[in-house]
């Protein structure tokens, strides 16, 4: 029998942008059934590549082969109809209608929400994947929500499946659920392209791989034959930089001390904190795992001051500041990198100039109500080249840096304030492991100097990679504080489905971090 066509062929895709070639002459082979991964650092192609596979971007130049076939994808609906299916990281959901309702908005035919119930639940379960197709949304867990944007493919009966960082939200466990469901896609036919930065999930399931770098394909590989540091050397053209992580031999005194902390969410499909008590000393990092929507968002307004809570519910370093706004905060020594870098972190049409007066206006960059915009001028150099920010100058608008780059920017404005606490949500959310591997050693220097520091992370690699001690937040409980050598991430995985007693009372650091 002759071989099978390609499932998909790009050839020689070029798309350009007014200020960057997005990608260059890029072509690429799936094979029917074939689990094939795209790597790159960000900014190297690979969303617009998928976009343009998608038809949601037109391509300059090149062809699309589909089935052996010549085809033009205008649209996403088109490229449905072909058998083109796409989960993308941040998913599309209603919160407030069911599951077979947001299944139902996409569907390119006329549907029974009855009879689409039916076919939700047996798809579902087929694949591994069980759902309530009346639930709620709201009421779902990161996993569940997942599960709903896959079995919406799913139910369009794809040959090809576009998966962008789909275990960034899953605790270890989910994850191997979904590597059997796509494993047992793989068996009946169904072509996956599968982006992630996690290059041991790259190892551990793809059959092939195409490397990206700077919109151009630089190799191809075997994952089951290359290691995560091979792969790595591939994306970036260098050797990945190890964290190195001494011990702290400093003075070790209690520095955030949260005791009792309870609080009801203003959203109403928040989460409400129950009783969180935790302790971070001068000099170590303390980890807090979970899937994102239980609590985090609720622990981190309260810890920075966005939501003022009782007075004796937080201390720094022994001084109650519970009742002190976000900027009282920060003029005793607390400062904050939000989770979203654009909108909160910086103001994304703002230069890096305007937007290191954002928090550090302190530092002399005001005088008798007026701005020293030379200061902030001066202070943006300097963050510039002490964390390398690849970008334009302090005149660069915050919009036109990677999301590492901008990343380097904020922790590094807020490291420049000399804190005594750093608070931190997602230090390496989407950000590629050149960018996360210098962030978390900046954030390891810095604690060695003394300073605390609190991680709130979904990435529990990066957890257990800088972290002295681990906790879990889960639905609003927090449990007990382990020391890294202590647990493991399967431990840590069940903790973040919620199976640990949350009334334990917190380990204190007893001794320097190693």
């Amino acid at each position: 029998m002759p071989p099978p066509d390609p499932r998909l062929q790009l050839l020689h895709i070029t798309k350009r942008y007014p200020s960057v070639v997005a990608n260059s002459d890029v072509s690429l082979t799936v094979m029917p059934g074939e689990i094939h991964a795209i790597l790159g650092e960000n900014g190297a192609g690979k969303s617009t590549l998928m976009k343009i596979i998608y038809g949601a971007v037109k391509a300059d130049e090149g062809e699309i082969m589909w089935n052996g076939h010549q085809v033009a994808v205008a649209n996403p609906a088109q490229a449905r109809q072909l058998g083109i299916g796409m989960v993308f990281q941040h998913f599309s959901l209603f919160e407030t209608l069911s599951v077979v309702e947001n299944i139902a908005l996409v569907l390119d035919e006329p549907f029974d929400l009855a009879a689409l119930a039916v076919r939700v639940k047996a798809v579902s379960e087929r694949y591994g994947l069980p759902l309530d197709p009346f639930r709620l949304v709201h009421s779902l867990s990161v996993g569940e929500r997942q599960r709903v944007e896959i079995v919406r493919c799913l139910l369009q009966d794809p040959k090809l499946l576009i998966l962008d960082e789909p275990t960034s939200v899953l605790t270890p466990q989910a994850v191997q659920k979904l590597f059997e469901t796509l494993r047992r896609l793989s068996s009946e036919g169904v072509s996956i392209l599968y982006i992630s930065h996690k290059l041991h999930e790259i190892k551990s399931l793809c059959d092939s791989a195409t490397i990206m770098r700077g919109g151009k394909v630089t190799g191809t590989a075997v994952p089951r034959d290359e290691t995560p540091a091979s792969m790595a050397r591939m994306m970036i053209g260098r050797e990945l930089p190890v964290c190195e992580a001494p011990a702290y031999t400093g003075e070790q005194k209690p520095v955030l001390e949260v005791r009792g902390l309870s609080l009801t969410s203003d959203d109403p499909f928040g989460t409400a904190l129950a009783d969180i008590s935790l302790t971070v000393q001068s000099g170590e990092i303390l980890g807090i795992a979970g899937i994102s929507g239980n609590g985090q968002a609720e622990l981190l307004a309260a810890l920075s001051g966005e939501n003022t809570v009782d007075r004796e519910a937080i201390k720094l370093s022994g001084e109650a500041i519970g009742h002190l706004d976000a900027g009282q905060r920060r003029s005793k020594g607390l400062v904050f990198v939000p989770e979203e870098r654009l909108g909160r972190g910086a103001v994304p049409s703002l230069s890096l100039a305007r937007n290191a007066l954002l928090t550090a206006h302190r530092k002399g960059m005001k005088q008798w109500g007026l701005v020293k915009y030379k200061k902030a001028w001066e202070f943006a150099e300097q963050c510039i080249a002490r964390f390398d920010v690849r970008c334009g100058g302090p005149a660069s608008a915050a919009r036109s840096l990677s999301g590492g780059n901008l990343q380097k920017f904020i922790v590094g404005r807020e490291i420049m304030l000399a804190p005594q606490l750093m608070i931190v949500a997602q230090p390496t959310w989407g950000v590629d492991v050149g960018a996360s591997a210098v962030l978390r050693q900046t954030l390891l220097d810095l604690s060695r100097t003394g300073v605390a520091i609190l991680v709130i992370s979904e990435e529990l690699e990066e957890l257990f990679e800088i972290s002295d001690r681990i906790a879990v937040l889960a639905a609003g409980k927090l449990s007990a504080a382990q020391p890294k050598a202590a647990t493991n991430a399967e431990s840590v995985g069940l903790q973040m489905s919620g199976l640990f007693n949350a009334t334990a009372k917190p380990t204190e650091s007893s001794h320097a971090p190693a």
